[in-house]
């Protein structure tokens, strides 16, 4: 598995990413994370991402109590953690509206209380997990150098920021933004057309697509696009290593000149080792634009 700088000035990852979004779904144990983790590794996915407020909060617990299983895990590992998203939960009573924080105080206590589950001292990367109207750049910017600073992560970015809302927040930082964490897929290329990765490109930043295959909905039967892609898929599977529509959707992301970073959202081991091999795929300009009119439904302008 290929690793690469994410920015300039920021740390070296895996080219996939693994994500714990959806690790509270099959009912995991802690013991069951701690073997997925180790096979992450064996394939060379050294790179985790995960978040405050994945599974009502609860989803960093279950990592730090995995990754506690096997000392020195951790250190083999690069963690990646997002917070100031904030929706009433079963933990905190007293909240009854949803609503985002980015303010330097609220971000330094939730990277502390994530830090206490993980059971770690510091992060590889900590995001900003959706732009906060109500806070000014210069705000978030402090806290965001503050916890740099002292070391509680090692790095800054965000996530779902468009272009301004980056050079914005980028403007008022020490050490620039090394990510943008966006929504990026055969269903959904905002991303090509709204400037983030035309600004990931101009800064050495590389961005990180999440939900690479649209949270599932592209092997929707329902789906038009989804049926399209997968003709498409099966014409081009002989071509490449009989390569699945799941392989080749990765490919087609890393395949930008961008090189987003895709995070695997799966809890099965055999769709990580699937996942795993689309980083030998290299797509064809031709093969790169059939899949990008078959999920459009149309040509190219």
């Amino acid at each position: 598995m290929p690793r690469l700088p994410i920015a300039p000035s920021g740390p070296e990852f895996s080219r996939l990413v693994y994500g714990t979004w959806r690790l509270l779904d099959d009912g995991a144990s802690a013991q069951d994370i701690n073997r997925r983790l180790q096979r992450c590794l064996e394939l060379g996915i050294t790179t985790i991402d995960t978040a405050e407020i994945y599974g009502l909060y609860r989803v960093e617990e279950l990592l730090g109590r995995a990754l506690a299983l096997t000392p020195g895990l951790r250190d083999r590992l690069e963690l990646v953690t997002k917070a100031g998203i904030y929706i009433p939960h079963a933990g905190d009573p007293t909240r009854t509206v949803a609503c985002y924080d980015a303010s330097g105080a609220r971000l330094k206590q939730s990277l502390e209380t994530s830090l206490r589950l993980l059971g770690t001292d510091r992060v590889d990367l900590f995001l900003v997990h959706r732009p906060d109207w109500l806070t000014g750049i210069d705000d978030t910017a402090q806290g965001l150098t503050e916890l740099r600073r002292t070391g509680l992560t090692r790095s800054v970015g965000v996530s779902n920021y468009s272009a301004a809302q980056f050079a914005a927040l980028n403007s008022r930082l020490e050490q620039p933004l090394v990510t943008n964490q966006l929504e990026f897929h055969l269903l959904h290329m905002d991303p090509i057309h709204d400037g983030t990765f035309d600004q990931c490109q101009q800064l050495g930043v590389r961005p990180m697509a999440w939900s690479p295959l649209a949270g599932g909905r592209l092997f929707s039967p329902g789906n038009e696009a989804a049926v399209r892609l997968g003709r498409a898929a099966a014409a081009l599977a002989d071509k490449y290593d009989g390569a699945t529509l799941e392989q080749l959707a990765y490919a087609w992301i890393l395949a930008h000149p961008s090189r987003p970073l895709p995070v695997i959202g799966t809890n099965k081991v055999e769709r990580i080792e699937s996942a795993a091999k689309a980083a030998a795929i290299e797509l064809s300009r031709e093969d790169w634009f059939a899949l990008w009119v078959a999920a459009r439904g149309h040509g190219i302008p």
